[in-house]
This record gives structure tokens, sequence and C-alpha cells, in this order.
């Protein structure tokens, strides 16, 4: 590669990074002078082309933030001039945009920051949208990914993200959605949506649903910094720093997660040598601002709880199982879901008692709704081996592998039908 190239190359990473960075203040500043979400990520991509072109040559600004804000303005008034609708309303964003150019673009102030930005969080998030679209909206204009980026996360095409993304910001358009933090008798509902968003990327970087790898870090990563910022946003808030410690303490696997060929590792036989020990005390910090700021914790506190007691425990003999059944036996009370009682089955057989865990298990797999999730049959089979069972553990081992959708899981299960069926 030349010189210029690498230069070129270089030059657009460090602008990449900027845009990551910064571009859920310049969306979140357009969508309140603009009045149009649509219309302010439209009018930041353009800026981010005219960055492109300009910074290899004069360097990136002191505040970037402030020139591709000046910059996405201007780029929608020539717009709206061309399109014969240069009302009142645009007359009053150019006025504004003289003001604060006598300055120049880089004294300009975005203030406050921090309003903006949780404001197009809780509108990113808006229950109007499907879960599906929350998360793709949310990577979008909050994470900063291009529509490419997360249609490789979710293995969709670019087409079909891009339309999904579309018709998100076209029913908060059409919905009316105010682009403002809710009032406070919204706020925990408002804010349990914009958390399961978070919650819901970082599952999906921990355990891939689908594709040819177990982990996805990038998708992992993007979910743990969008949460830190909530949680700088909302210092007081304590299940957001519980989230924040969750992914901390489950992230600190990720090195031990995955063989050198990229198969699974399960939990009792990771090598404990590889957890991220700072990450561990990153997420026990992150868990203990939340107690003290809720001594009662909710959901995320307590999944937080569980991963600290697997973090804390040198081996996994040295697993408090105990401690663990009483925590899912708090977080059934707070958050009841099927994913809790399969889990909570698994930490009974633990504790010593399989045949009480699978009691459960097969109540689970009784209901209809149930009867597609692969982790059921996976842990009733695995529940059969520890009870000597062999021959209906490699049934369900089998049966497990064809509802699994992830290619190494799937392979991982077959493995082990054929060992019960030796």
């Amino acid at each position: 590669m030349t010189a210029p190239a690498r230069a070129a190359d270089a030059s657009r990473a460090a602008i990449d990074a900027v845009w990551r960075i910064e571009s859920a203040k310049v969306v979140a500043v357009l969508t309140r002078s603009l009045g149009s979400l649509d219309a302010a990520e439209e009018f930041a991509q353009e800026a981010l082309l005219d960055a492109l072109e300009q910074w290899p040559r004069t360097g990136v600004p002191r505040s970037p933030a402030a020139w591709l804000t000046t910059v996405a303005r201007r780029r929608a008034i020539d717009s709206w001039r061309r399109a014969d609708r240069f009302g009142e309303h645009v007359a009053e964003l150019a006025h504004r945009l003289e003001e604060e150019e006598q300055d120049g673009p880089e004294q300009h102030a975005l203030e406050p920051l921090d309003d903006e930005v949780l404001r197009l969080i809780f509108t990113a998030c808006h229950p109007v949208l499907s879960r599906a679209s929350r998360v793709a909206l949310t990577l979008r204009v909050v994470g900063g990914l291009s529509t490419d980026e997360i249609a490789r996360a979710y293995l969709v095409g670019s087409a079909t993200m891009g339309q999904r993304i579309s018709r998100a910001k076209r029913t908060i358009a059409d919905a009316g959605v105010p682009f403002e933090v809710p009032d406070p008798a919204e706020f925990p509902v408002r804010l349990g949506a914009v958390l399961e968003v978070l919650y819901l990327v970082f599952n999906e970087g921990y355990s891939a649903t689908a594709g040819p790898d177990v982990l996805r870090p990038d998708l992992c990563r993007e979910a743990l910094r969008l949460a830190r910022i909530v949680a700088g946003l909302l210092p007081r808030e304590s299940e957001v720093h519980a989230l924040v410690a969750l992914m901390e303490l489950q992230g600190s696997r990720f090195a031990a997660r995955v063989d050198r060929s990229g198969e699974p590792v399960l939990l009792a036989d990771q090598d404990r040598r590889r957890w991220d020990r700072s990450a561990i005390a990153r997420g026990r910090a992150s868990l203990e601002r939340a107690r003290r700021l809720a001594p009662e914790l909710g959901p995320y506190g307590l999944q937080a709880e569980l991963a600290e007691s697997h973090a804390v425990a040198p081996t996994a003999a040295d697993t408090d199982w105990g401690r663990i059944v009483a925590v899912y036996d708090r977080l059934l009370a707070a958050a009841p879901s099927p994913v809790v009682e399969l889990n909570r089955a698994v930490a009974v057989a633990m504790a010593g008692d399989a045949a009480g865990a699978l009691a459960v298990v097969d109540r689970l797999a009784e209901r209809e709704t149930l009867r597609s999730w692969h982790l059921i049959p996976g842990v009733r089979a695995d529940l059969l081996e520890r009870l000597g069972r062999g021959e209906e553990a490699s049934a369900e081992f089998a049966r497990a592998a064809e509802l699994a959708g992830n290619e190494r899981t799937r392979a991982v299960l077959l493995a082990r039908a054929a060992v019960g069926r030796r």
C-alpha cells in the first residue's frame, strides 16, 4: 500500500471514530432545530460526506460536533430553498445560523448536550415502535452505525435493514412522537424500553441467535458504550448502573467463552484465568453504585448479582449455587419469565437436585409457546445425562440441535447427541 493510500485509510478511520462518538449529539441537536428525526439524520449524513472530503486536507476541527451541526443546518437551508419551501421556520433557522457563524462553527456551543442526547435516546426507543425497530433505530441514530453495519450484525440484507429504519422514522413522525424526555409519570416505562433495547443488543452479541459465530463482540461493545452514555446522563437511576454492571461482568468472560476454533465453551469448563479482571472490577463497582441508589435491586441488578456470583468464584466448584438459587427466586418474583425459570432450574440442579430441576423443565416443555426454543430440550438433555438416562439425553440433544439457529451451537449439540448414542 502506498503512503498516500495509508494516509487516506488513517484519515477515514479517524473520521469514522469521530462520527461514532459525535453523531448522537449532532442528530439530537438537529432534530430539535429541524423538527424531524428523518431530516436530522439525512442532513447529518450529508455533513459527514463533507467531512470526509474536507477533513483529510484541513484536519479534524476542535469541535467536530459543532462543525457537523453547522454544515448540516446549512445543507438543510439550501435544500429547502431549492424546493421553494423557505418559510418562516426556515427563515428563523437561517437567522440563528448566521448568528452562530459570527464566532465560527467551532465556537458554537451545542448546549445542553445531555438533554438533547437523552431526548434522542427516548425517541429512538419509543414504545410506538416494535422491538426490532427500536434496536435498529437506536444503533443508527444514537450509536452512529451505518445501515450496512447493522444489517451485517443482524444477518439481514442492507436493503431490508434500510427499510426497517425508514419505517421506524416514519412511524415516529406519523405518531407525532415528541422529541422530549418523558414526564415523571411515564419515566419508569419509557426508561424500561431504553434499557430493554440495550439489553437486546448486548444479548445478541453475547449469544448470537443465528449465523456462524457464537459471539459478536462488536455488538456487545456498542451496547456497553450506549449503556455508559445513559448512565452518565441519568446518574441517579439504579437500574441503568445495574445494566452496565451486568454487561461488564458478562463481557469479562469473552476470551474464555470460545476455544481456538470458535466452538463454545461451557461456563464450568472455562479457563477463569482468561476472564477480564478489570471488567469484573468495573462491573462490581457499577453494581455497588446501583445498590446504594436502590437497596431493592430491579431485574438488571439481580441478573448482575448472578453474574457477580460466578465472577468471584475462583473455580467452578467454588460457585455458591445456593446463593444463586436464592437470587433467582427474587428475580422470578420481580420479573417472571420462562427464561428465568429455566435458568433457575439449572441452578437447582447444580445445587444438587437434578430430579427437581427436571420436573421444572418438563413443565416448561409442555407450554406450546416454548416448543420451538432449543434451550428447553438442551437443558432437559443435560439433566437427563446427569441422572444417568443417556439414551433419552441423546434424543433431546438431537432435538435441540434441530431447533438451534446458531451453527456453532448446533454442532456442539449434535456432538453431544452422538456421545450419548455410543
